[in-house]
């Protein structure tokens, strides 16, 4: 009977390397799965059908090492992505100061793409697996409450959106956020947040837009600031319930954002007041889900 491995009229002692290559191939990827980290692989050369193979009759290949290490560098790469919403604050405040609105708003938007993709990215690639020592959430928070809370609050103040005796509920903003992000069921196993989220960007954004007089945006402001403190669960899109149409309607929305971004103080009223229409369902599904029970469940904190 033949060998498994030797092509007919060639024998064992004399194999091509065309035959060899094409014996091991398959054994080739497993080897490097199961392995990667010792110095030396072993791959056994074929036997006959049916019979164990002969770990002595084995030949060994050197493999570099440092492939192990690219998981390492591939987490680390996120870490990176995520920090670099900091440089968009920071751009961010450079066009504060200089007085360009539209042009702070295009940076805070920089930043909300960051943040929306580097979340799936560590899951997919195992961020905190690879680098337990560092605290990629901490990282997360720390530059969502600079671009989400820190710059529009001063965007408010130095562009007049909250003026006058409305002042002092921006620093309320400020404390509400901060609580926000300490509160360690914040974000919940279940895929909500707990209490209003640090929105606020996209509040002074709409604002902005929609030229509320200050009175009209401290008070606003104002509720929204103690609904961080209220434990009523917002959703996100790891949430269940409706996910698929609120899935498609968050796209279709981020669309009109962008948009609204490209035309600002220019936006045709029917794209302004159209992309609305996403905050009233996310408030009136986030309603829903409390007076139907669904968010009232027991659940734990993220992490």
């Amino acid at each position: 009977m033949n060998s498994r491995c030797t092509p007919p009229g060639e024998s064992r002692g004399k194999r091509s390397f065309r035959s060899l290559f094409a014996c091991h191939s398959g054994v080739l990827g497993y080897n490097i799965a199961q392995r990667i980290s010792t110095e030396r692989l072993y791959f056994p050369i074929c036997e006959e059908k049916g019979r164990k193979v002969n770990t002595e009759n084995s030949f060994a290949v050197p493999v570099i090492k440092f492939s192990r290490h690219v998981p390492i560098l591939r987490a680390w790469t996120v870490h990176f992505y995520t920090s670099l919403g900091l440089l968009a604050g920071f751009l961010a405040l450079q066009a504060l100061m200089a007085g360009k609105a539209h042009e702070v708003f295009i940076w805070l938007g920089v930043a909300l793409a960051i943040d929306a993709t580097d979340g799936p990215l560590a899951r997919r690639w195992q961020v905190r697996y690879w680098t337990p020592a560092f605290n990629g959430r901490k990282l997360d928070d720390i530059t969502d409450y600079i671009n989400y809370t820190l710059i529009p609050v001063l965007f408010a103040y130095r562009f007049g959106i909250v003026a006058g005796a409305g002042v002092p509920v921006l620093g309320l903003v400020l404390i509400a956020s901060a609580y926000g992000f300490c509160h360690e069921a914040a974000k919940t196993d279940d895929g909500y947040f707990t209490g209003f989220p640090s929105y606020w960007n996209i509040a002074i954004f709409y604002m902005t837009l929609f030229r509320v007089p200050p009175i009209v945006a401290a008070t606003a402001l104002a509720v929204l600031a103690v609904m961080v403190w209220i434990p009523l669960k917002y959703p996100t899109w790891k949430s269940k319930p409706l996910r698929h149409i609120t899935l498609g309607f968050s796209l279709v929305w981020a669309v009109s954002l962008l948009a609204l971004l490209i035309t600002f103080e220019q936006a045709p009223a029917l794209l302004l007041w159209g992309s609305i229409l996403f905050p009233i369902y996310y408030f009136a599904l986030t309603l829903y889900l409390y007076v139907a029970g669904v968010s009232r469940r027991p659940s734990k904190p993220a992490y």
